[in-house]
């Protein structure tokens, strides 16, 4: 490499460095017993392996972690001590619980999300970033590209709306903003009353918060996150407890003025049907209403 080549290279490795520094944001991950350690320690590399790094990253442990988990939440505290700060609870409170309380843990007003099993690109936080220092956004997501359990096989990419004019309107009906995707601002979703309990649906009440106080949101166009899918994300989003969450929580948005009455009995009408039919219906219903199949 020639010097001016390696001069070049220098001075860009520089300029992204000051760029980091000059919009500080912290990363929230929550984590419990059940995750599996090399999906967890895969979640954490992508974290690390940024273009543009955090200045902080906050593990929230929702109650006692098995050995294996423990090995590498130390593992990543001996490499990025003044970086990682780990928050723990005794009991498993639940995902809303955790959030809230890692939100307010979080030193900087840009936080991420990211989940304990799935990966980020590696200029996910640049790109973002970018589109919040030059726009007058709240809260900002991306699209998401969905795999199976072992990353191996792409099954499709969620897709939500990318202006908040059409966010807003899809909020009535579908959760407009993949979680594991999302930076927000913390002094607007602390305004909003952070996140609160509502099993199933903590991100998608918080949202409808925001949106109703007139927060502004963007989606950006393109995958920035790996998701874990398959059969057990399905599963999940099936069965009598999953719809009596979903029961509440539309009755709530509802109560709160965001959706009408009509649109409260479509609403759980149709995802009632999908929740109590045989997982490979469920599957389609997903990727018919939501995903752009691979």
């Amino acid at each position: 490499m020639k010097k001016s080549d390696k001069k070049n290279v220098g001075l860009r490795a520089l300029k992204k460095s000051t760029k980091s520094k000059a919009l500080p944001f912290s990363v929230l991950i929550p984590i419990y017993k059940k995750e599996k350690p090399e999906y967890f320690d895969d979640a954490l590399k992508s974290i690390f392996s940024q273009t543009v790094l955090p200045n902080e990253v906050v593990i929230c442990e929702d109650g006692l972690l098995t050995k294996e988990l423990d090995k590498i939440v130390n593992k990543y505290k001996r490499k990025y001590p003044k970086i990682l700060k780990i928050v723990k609870f005794k009991e498993n409170r639940g995902l809303g619980r955790t959030l809230r309380d890692g939100v307010l843990k979080c030193s900087n007003e840009i936080i991420f999300r990211a989940d304990s099993d799935d990966i980020s690109l590696p200029n996910r936080f640049e790109k973002q970033l970018e589109f919040l220092k030059e726009n007058n956004i709240d809260v900002i997501g991306s699209t998401i590209s969905e795999f199976d359990e072992k990353m191996e096989k792409h099954t499709g990419d969620r897709i939500v709306p990318e202006r908040n004019r059409d966010i807003v309107i899809f909020a009535e009906r579908r959760n407009p903003i993949n979680h594991m995707s999302v930076g927000f601002k913390k002094s607007k979703v602390l305004a909003a009353g952070n996140y609160q309990d509502m099993p199933g649906f903590e991100d998608y009440f918080l949202w409808v918060r925001m949106l109703m106080m007139g927060c502004e949101f963007y989606n950006l166009q393109g995958p920035l996150v790996k998701v874990r899918g398959g059969s057990s994300m399905i599963r999940r989003r099936g069965g009598r407890k999953y719809t009596n969450s979903l029961i509440k929580f539309e009755r709530t948005i509802y109560k709160r003025g965001f959706i009408t009455r009509i649109e409260l009995f479509e609403n759980i009408f149709l995802r009632s049907i999908a929740s109590f039919s045989p997982n490979f219906i469920r599957e389609k219903f997903y990727q018919k209403t939501l995903r752009g199949r691979a």
